[in-house]
C-alpha cells in the first residue's frame, strides 16, 4: 500500500484483501507520508480481522495516520521510521498542513498583530487559507490524538489494556507532545525502546534484499498510488 490515508483507501485496501485466509500471518509492505487518523484506525482493525498475524513493513514511511496503522501490528519491519501522530487537514488548494501547524500559525499570528496592529492586512492574507472552523477542527483532532493512539494498540489481541496503556503512556510524549514538525521521525531502534515489535534486520540479511528489491520496483513507477495483493493491483 503506497497512499495517503483517506477514506477511499478503505476500499481500495479491501480489493487486495478480499482472497486473505484469516488462519494465515499476513505481511503489508506501507509507504505513507500523512493521512485521517480515524480511517487508519478503520483500517488497521480491517486488516487484523483478516489475518492471524500482522507484520507491517515500513521500507520508507509512515507517518501521521501511517504510524497509528503501523501501531496496530503485531511486527514491524527493520526500516519502520515513524513519525508524530499529528493530524492533517486540507487547504483549498488541495495540500495539506499539520493541525499542530495550523494552530501555531494564527496564535503567532494573533501575538504579532497584538503587538502591531498595522499588521493585520498582512497577517490575513498570509492566512488567507485558513479559517475559523479549521482551526478548530485542528484543536479537535490533535485532542482525540491520545485515544486515537490508544485504539491503535488496542489492535493486536494478544495485548492486554495494561499493555496499551503502557504502551500509550510511553508513546504519549514521543509521538504527540514533543514533536517539533511533522518531518520529525522515530527510526526503528528508538521505536524497539519504546517498546513496540520492531524487527531490526541487517542490510545483508538475504530476507531483507529480497524486501528492498521488491520495493525499489515500486519506486521506479514514480509517484503513484498502489494497492497490490496477491490478485488484485490498483496503480492509480
Amino acid at each position: 500500500m503506497i497512499d495517503v490515508i483517506f477514506p477511499d483507501s478503505v476500499t481500495l485496501l479491501e480489493g487486495t484483501l478480499h482472497n486473505a485466509d484469516p488462519s494465515q500471518d499476513l505481511h503489508i509492505m506501507l509507504s505513507t507520508p500523512r493521512g485521517d487518523g480515524e480511517t487508519a484506525i478503520r483500517l488497521i482493525r480491517q486488516v487484523q480481522s483478516r489475518c492471524k498475524k500482522l507484520t507491517v513493513i515500513v521500507p520508507d514511511q509512515a507517518k501521521s495516520a501511517g504510524t497509528l496503522f503501523a501501531l496496530g501490528a503485531h511486527h514491524m519491519g527493520p526500516t519502520s521510521d515513524l513519525g508524530p501522530v499529528d493530524p492533517q487537514l486540507q487547504l483549498s488548494d488541495g495540500s495539506l498542513a499539520a493541525g499542530r501547524a495550523i494552530i501555531a500559525a494564527v496564535e503567532d499570528a494573533e501575538r504579532r498583530i497584538q503587538a502591531n496592529p498595522q499588521t493585520y492586512t498582512l497577517h490575513a492574507s498570509l492566512l488567507a487559507d485558513i479559517s475559523a472552523l479549521m482551526v478548530q477542527q485542528a484543536r479537535d483532532a490533535l485532542t482525540r490524538a491520545p485515544d486515537q493512539l490508544k485504539e491503535a494498540l488496542a489492535c493486536v489481541p494478544e495485548r492486554t489494556e495494561d499493555d496499551d496503556d503502557n504502551l500509550a503512556e510511553q508513546l504519549h510524549r514521543h509521538l504527540i507532545d514533543d514533536t517539533p514538525s511533522h518531518a520529525a521521525t522515530i527510526p526503528a531502534a528508538q521505536a524497539a525502546k519504546f517498546g513496540l515489535p520492531v524487527k531490526q534486520l541487517n542490510s545483508n540479511d538475504p530476507q531483507w534484499k529480497t524486501i528492498w528489491r521488491l520495493w525499489t520496483k515500486y519506486k521506479a513507477l514514480g509517484e503513484n498510488r498502489i494497492y497490490e495483493g496477491e490478485i488484485a493491483s490498483v496503480v492509480i
